[in-house]
């Protein structure tokens, strides 16, 4: 996996290397993108109370504000940079589609499609329906990125995705992490085979580590009542039973590592040779693969090398989520259809978009 790194944009860590570009990245997208008449930029140590902050008028010299700019970065140690950008604009379609390309790139070299599934669903599944205002209500809004909502217990491991996906932000500055994280979800599940999704993009971003959610609000491996916990979890997003089994399928990726989640075996004949990083116990024995395996092993619970969570077996007890699990278990089209619905579904969770209608690409 990627290596840790020093670094905090957002509190999100970063390269030390790209940081310097990162920030000039920064400053110049919010000119672009903004619609605010004026825009503030604050650098801060973190090791300190002291801070050096300007505002610039978009109205004022553009070389002052670069020297400006030039003077505060250099004035600053790297080992504790920090950047905030008030304002937040709409994804570039055409850097969307680059971005796109370099993720499947990065799939096919690191064999990361399973944690960037995940990336997107634990930014997208904080989302409560019964809360209007935005970025409150949680969902697809990029505070996954934050390093608060990151030691969230559900999200552990996560910082490696993001690690994984940095350069690509770093890159193609005019995409929202929002987006990022959605279009790295919705790109893996179709590089390892499955459906393809009916994404659009456009998302906003929160601004500040004080806009993640409480932690809490996604759903547990192994609650007292399984059926009815993932209930909870999935109604309170405005899901139904349909989308909680269909995306349940997505088990058919990814492995389940017990120092992270306390949940699987150490190494299986599955994993214990990668590929990735070896470890960790699989819910199919070919786990970078997306098809309907996932239900066809929970179903039969033959191999003891495969994992079956509580939440796993629930989708087979529960008589209303059975129905949709013994379907898709003889029907790969009939899930792959179901899948493609929910996952897009989830991905628009919460997300405040500009334009409003989404962009596609």
């Amino acid at each position: 996996m990627a290596e840790r790194v020093s670094l905090t944009l957002n509190n999100t860590i970063l390269n030390p290397q790209n940081t310097m570009s990162s920030l000039r990245s920064a400053s110049s997208s919010s000119r672009l993108l903004c619609s605010s008449s004026r825009s503030r930029l604050s650098l801060s140590s973190s090791s300190s109370p002291s801070s050096l902050s300007f505002t610039r008028s978009l109205v004022s010299s553009p070389l002052l504000s670069q020297r400006r700019y030039q003077v505060a970065s250099v004035n600053r140690s790297l080992s504790s940079a920090s950047v905030t950008t008030k304002c937040t604009a709409a994804t570039d379609p055409e850097q969307l589609k680059s971005a796109r390309e370099d993720i499947k790139e990065l799939l096919n070299t690191k064999f990361c499609h399973p944690i960037l599934v995940r990336l997107g669903w634990h930014d997208a599944g904080t989302y409560n329906k019964n809360i209007k205002e935005w970025p409150q209500r949680g969902g697809a809004n990029g505070s996954l990125r934050y390093e608060i909502e990151l030691k969230h217990a559900a999200n552990a491991g996560l910082v490696n995705a993001l690690n994984l996906i940095q350069h690509i932000k770093e890159t193609y500055s005019g995409i929202s992490y929002a987006d990022l994280f959605q279009l790295a979800s919705a790109t893996a599940i179709e590089e390892a085979g499955g459906p393809k999704i009916p994404m659009k993009y456009g998302r906003v971003d929160t601004s500040g580590p004080n806009e993640c959610p409480e932690e809490g609000r996604l759903p547990d491996a192994g609650p007292p009542s399984p059926a009815n916990h993932l209930r909870e979890v999935f109604y309170r997003m405005g899901l139904d039973d349909k989308d909680i089994v269909a995306l349940s399928g997505a088990h058919t990726l990814g492995r389940s590592r017990p120092e992270r989640s306390g949940w699987g075996k150490p190494e299986t004949k599955y994993t214990k040779e990668g590929p990735g990083e070896p470890g960790g116990q699989s819910w199919t024995p070919e786990w970078l693969k997306f098809d309907n395996s996932y239900f066809k092993e929970i179903k039969e619970k033959r191999d003891e090398e495969l994992l079956v969570l509580p939440t796993d077996a629930a989708i087979f007890e529960d008589p209303s989520f059975k129905v949709y699990a013994e379907k898709y278990a003889a029907d790969q089209d009939a899930f792959f259809k179901d899948y493609a619905e929910s996952h897009a579904k989830l991905s628009n969770l919460g997300a405040k978009f500009n334009p409003p209608e989404g962009i596609t690409i």
